[in-house]
């Protein structure tokens, strides 16, 4: 505990507290100068340094009263000292307080006064020392000085003998001391529990309003399952009935209908998996296997019924790769070939999946569109979701028109390899 204490000490009064410290001019809109009009306000910005200019000069004519016709050196401690120590809370807080209290005996003595230990120029500047210093730092240091000014009177009065000859005001000093500390101590006690509430409040204002679009989320999560499985059902109930619908109907007709149902189930077991989470605490998602990239040809197979050209390159040794690496790379080829079926109809699609040493590479570009269908819009929802898929996996993505007015992604994943921790 005692090596705390010192710590403390130190920290506050010796140290870095002893660097060059300026008082800072007040802003202009500062609630100090509330009181004064508002075209005089920028004016009275060096309000605190002509208010210490003020307390510097009454200790001067303090200690000049107090030299009565002594010239020379004493004339300059008494006088001067007293008054550099209060200009010293200026630029130096903590120096300031030493100089005050080291000051203090030697001031007392050479201008013979019968009050110890403080001469009245010593104790008003004193006085001036603790007040600017406390409000220049924190509560802590305040109690430190008030700690080093006790020490020092209990010091002179009883170890000293100090105060058996003369008029002792340490306890002056002490009580004042005290009093003046302990009010500004308060108030910067209330004021930065307003600041800490001021923050508080802030930031319990942010997340509401974050907490409010979640929900604004969640409601429109759950519209867009139940809108969008209802109609994806019919979809699949519709494209399942057609065949019967038309008499000897050719198979390529059959087909078509298959592949739209096939599609329209898939779409909603997806849809399902990822928001049917927000429509009850208790839901449970599917227990159906999530893609890997052995399940890349079937998703492109499924392009290909769908009109798409796409060429698929498989390079470097293929090998296992942890899951969400897997899923993250199937729905990026999904999203990115999807977004050509959309975007570039007609194109055709190559696919590069390269399995380097340090991770794995994805590239898919498709070339301009072609054909008279035109291209769907989009909101860039996609590529965005790409991104951030990369992003979680600590990868990279670049994406962008080519030089053939196609379009390229490009993403590189980093896998670290088995046994690289031990």
């Amino acid at each position: 505990m005692t090596l705390d204490a010192i710590g403390g000490l130190r920290e506050d009064l010796s140290g870095d507290a002893l660097s060059y410290r300026p008082l800072p001019r007040l802003a202009p809109d500062s609630p100090v100068l509330r009181f004064l009009p508002r075209r005089l306000r920028p004016h009275a910005v060096l309000l605190p340094h002509a208010a210490i200019a003020f307390l510097a000069l009454v200790t001067f004519l303090l200690g000049f009263d107090e030299i009565n016709d002594t010239v020379g050196p004493v004339a300059l401690v008494t006088c001067v000292v007293p008054t550099a120590a209060v200009l010293l809370t200026l630029i130096r807080p903590a120096p300031a307080f030493w100089l005050s209290i080291c000051s203090t005996p030697f001031v007392a003595y050479l201008t013979g006064y019968d009050g110890w230990p403080w001469a009245p120029s010593s104790f008003a500047a004193h006085l001036f020392v603790l007040v600017i210093v406390a409000l220049r730092t924190r509560p802590r240091t305040a109690a430190w000085m008030w700690a080093v000014t006790a020490a020092y009177a209990t010091f002179t009065a009883f170890f000293l003998g100090m105060g058996s000859g003369y008029g002792f005001n340490g306890a002056e000093m002490l009580f004042f001391s005290a009093l003046f500390l302990l009010v500004i101590a308060v108030v910067q006690i209330r004021s930065q529990a307003v600041r800490e509430v001021t923050a508080q409040q802030t930031v319990t204002a942010v997340e509401r309003s974050r907490r409010t679009l979640l929900e604004e989320r969640t409601t429109i999560a759950r519209e867009l399952h139940d809108v969008v499985a209802h109609h994806m059902s019919v979809v699949a109930i519709q494209a399942e009935a057609a065949p019967y619908r038309v008499e000897n109907p050719p198979p390529e007709l059959e087909q078509a209908f298959r592949t739209i149902r096939e599609n329209a189930v898939a779409a909603l077991t997806e849809l399902r998996r990822i928001l049917g989470v927000v429509r009850a605490e208790d839901y449970e998602a599917p227990d159906a296997p999530q893609p890997t990239l052995a399940d890349l040809d079937g998703l492109v197979a499924n392009v290909r019924e769908a009109g798409l050209d796409v060429t698929v390159t498989v390079t470097g040794a293929v090998r296992e790769l942890p899951q969400g690496v897997e899923l993250s790379a199937y729905r990026i080829v999904q999203e990115a070939l999807s977004n050509v079926l959309r975007h570039a109809p007609g194109a055709p699609a190559k696919v590069e999946v390269s399995h380097v040493l340090g991770g794995l590479g994805l590239r898919i570009a498709n070339g301009p569109a072609r054909g008279l269908v035109k291209p769907s819009p989009g909101a860039g929802h996609g590529i965005t979701g790409m991104r951030e898929r990369v992003t979680m996996l600590g990868g990279e993505m670049t994406d962008g028109p080519t030089e053939d007015s196609g379009y390229e992604v490009a993403v590189f994943v980093p896998v670290q390899r088995e046994g690289a921790d031990q």
